[in-house]
Formats: C-alpha cells, structure tokens, sequence
C-alpha cells in the first residue's frame, strides 16, 4: 500500500499519530472523499476481495465501493498506521428482519483501554467513530446512535430527530478475514434478492449534507434542504457521476491479477 496515496486519496494531510482524534479525522476524511457505490454490479464487473484489488479500484481509480471494500481497506490503512483492528460480521436490518451472517462488515478499532465502532461502508450513517462501550446516546450533527448488548450480539440504532429509536445492524466482536465475506460478497453481486442488484447507487457525504445518485435521481441534502431532480438520460449520469463523485466508468476497469 501506498501511504501516501490513500491519504492524497482522502484529501487527508493531518495527524498519524494512534489517537482516537486522528481516527475521527480519518473517518469523516473518508465519508467525505470516497463513495458508498455499487457501479460495478450492474456493468457484471466482479468485485475481488483481496487488499491490491481493493487498493487498485479506490485508490488508483478513484472509485467508491460498498461495506466489503470500503471497510476493507480501510481497515488496512488504519493497521499500517499503527491502530489494531478487528473486522466484524454483521446483519442489516431489512423488513423488520437482520440479515444473515457476513451481510455486512464493520471495523472494531481498540485505543489502549477503549473500543470504538468505524464504519465508512454504510452509507448514510453515523460520521465519526462510535464509543462502542458507550450506553447514553451518541450525538452526532442532530442524529443520535447507541450502541447495545444481548449476550454476544450488538445493536447499532440510530434515531432521527422527532422519530423513534431503529436498528440499523446487529454485529458480534468475532473476529473475522476479509476471505470470510466473500460468499456474502458474491451473493449481494449476483442474487435477484439482493438490494445491490436491484437499483444503481451511488452516495457521498458532503460537509453539508449529502449527494446521492439512485438509479436517474440526482439528490442533494444540503443544511436540512432536500433537491431532487430526475436525469433524462445516460450522458446526464455520466455527467452527475463525474461533477458529484470524480466517477468516469469508461475509464474504470476490472481488477486483473
């Protein structure tokens, strides 16, 4: 890995001391840079597994990717840097129901005698890194999250101002190989039930609020404000894709071993 690169990647020119101010400024560094997306998915491009490729797409072609491959690399990064590092199987809560084992992927990241939750692979979620031993609410630009437990499972939940509390995932502290996520992995790239096969995403936090392009709706969520447009046609996305993101898929490519 390129040090040098993934932070020039993340517009990321401060701190890498092992401090949990440099891990916030990490985290809301790459919220802010790389996107959550799922391009390659309907373009049949298989998504590999392993650092290189991940390094390769999000790095070298300034592409985003979804909860394996953000949160993959990223995990990578932060061990570079000194950080220990636990990759976490989790479930994402869908229709009332958590999803199976390896649905999702999730970062435990201990400082001396605390442990925090990161995940930059959930879309729109919670900004910075979440105090995992924490049982108040954790308030974070007007959204509140909390973080609880029964028996090995935990809960992320978060709360939108004037709504009641909802699980976002549950999770165990299990260990776990980027390797184990791959049936998960082929499984969200090639199953009909799959969410990521059933529309095109492609989502960024913005220091005000958010872009996201969903299938032809290009929306902006700036100070509270929500704008929606629909896009007439492919070149618009492609164009939506290049000024939001920095995303040319003409000039992106399959990993190749």
């Amino acid at each position: 890995m390129n040090i040098e690169a993934y932070l020039q990647r993340l517009n990321y020119d401060g701190p890498r001391t092992r401090t949990i101010a440099t891990l916030r400024a990490l985290h809301q560094a790459h919220l802010l840079a790389v996107p959550f997306e799922n391009l390659d998915i309907p373009l049949g491009r298989p998504i590999v597994l392993e650092e290189r490729a991940l390094y390769d797409k999000i790095v070298r072609q300034r592409r985003g990717g979804f909860c394996y491959e953000l949160n993959g690399l990223f995990a990578a990064l932060l061990r570079v840097l000194g950080f220990e590092v636990k990759l976490l199987s989790g479930g994402v809560m869908d229709n009332g129901e958590f999803g199976p084992e390896f649905d999702h992927l999730t970062l435990l990241v201990q400082l001396d005698e605390e442990r925090w939750l990161a995940d930059v692979g959930f879309g729109d979620s919670f900004r910075e890194p979440l105090r995992l031993d924490e049982r108040n609410e954790q308030l974070q630009q007007g959204i509140a999250y909390r973080l609880s437990n029964s028996g090995e499972h935990w809960n992320m939940l978060r709360r939108l101002p004037e709504q009641e509390w909802g699980p976002q995932y549950h999770f165990t502290l299990q260990p776990h190989r980027l390797a184990d996520f791959a049936g998960m992995c082929r499984y969200h790239q090639t199953s009909p039930a799959s969410h990521f096969m059933q529309k095109r995403i492609c989502s960024r936090a913005t220091p005000e609020g958010r872009v996201t392009l969903s299938d032809m709706r290009l929306i902006i969520t700036a100070n509270g404000q929500r704008q929606e447009m629909m896009l007439r046609d492919q070149e618009e996305c492609s164009r939506a894709l290049k000024e939001h993101f920095g995303i040319d898929l003409t000039r992106s490519k399959s990993y190749q071993r």
